[in-house]
């Protein structure tokens, strides 16, 4: 395996830069996911029936700690990313940590938010409305669990195995997926929350 020492180290393999780019084809997948779920919501925001309606539902005080959670994370994944390109090692892995904490706070926020809309009857059988709005932030919210245990094993390597070509690799990749995350977040804070309350 042939090193490139000029390029940062998550890059420095003919390995390293197709897996990143084969991870940039996928994220064009996930789009498309995400562009299909935002496109129903749209299609079906007002088809309420009997159930209650987003500005009736969506409260601004736990959707803005969700947002800043998840921002917040998404600045300290990039310190993550400086860190491991420093070489400081130490310092990556706490970044990461907190990465995964600020995302289980806002995690713990989604839950808790579902489970005041079931309760005050909001249900996925509720109406359209409802069955879509809980449908896109059901498979956002299924993507930062996914991300959490993967940041997770993302620690543990780096710990057992250290900064290598792989683990920067790895790191970086990972770091992608969470920033994609965080504009996904972007797009159902602004277009599904802030356009509800209005």
């Amino acid at each position: 395996m042939k090193i490139d020492h000029s390029q940062p180290l998550e890059y420095s393999t003919g390995q390293n830069n197709l897996n990143i780019f084969g991870f940039w084809i996928f994220l064009g997948a996930e789009i498309m996911l995400f562009a299909t779920l935002f496109t129903t919501f749209f299609t079906l925001e007002h088809r309420t029936g009997n159930g209650p309606t987003g500005a009736e539902i969506f409260e601004i005080t736990p959707v803005l700690i969700e947002t800043i959670l998840l921002l917040t994370s998404s600045f300290v994944i990039g310190l993550g990313i400086h860190a491991m390109r420093l070489g400081n090692k130490k310092a990556m892995i706490t970044f990461f940590s907190i990465t995964l904490l600020l995302g289980l706070g806002f995690l713990g926020f989604e839950i808790f938010e579902f489970v005041h809309y079931v309760h005050i009857g909001a249900g996925l059988q509720t109406s359209a409305f409802t069955a879509s709005l809980l449908t896109t932030l059901g498979t956002h919210g299924a993507h930062v669990t996914f991300g959490l245990f993967w940041g997770l094993s993302i620690i543990l390597q780096v710990k057992k195995r250290g900064l290598t070509p792989e683990t920067a690799n790895k790191s970086f990749i990972f770091s992608l997926y969470w920033h994609f995350l965080d504009v996904v977040w972007i797009f159902i804070f602004s277009f599904i929350y802030l356009k509800g309350m209005m």
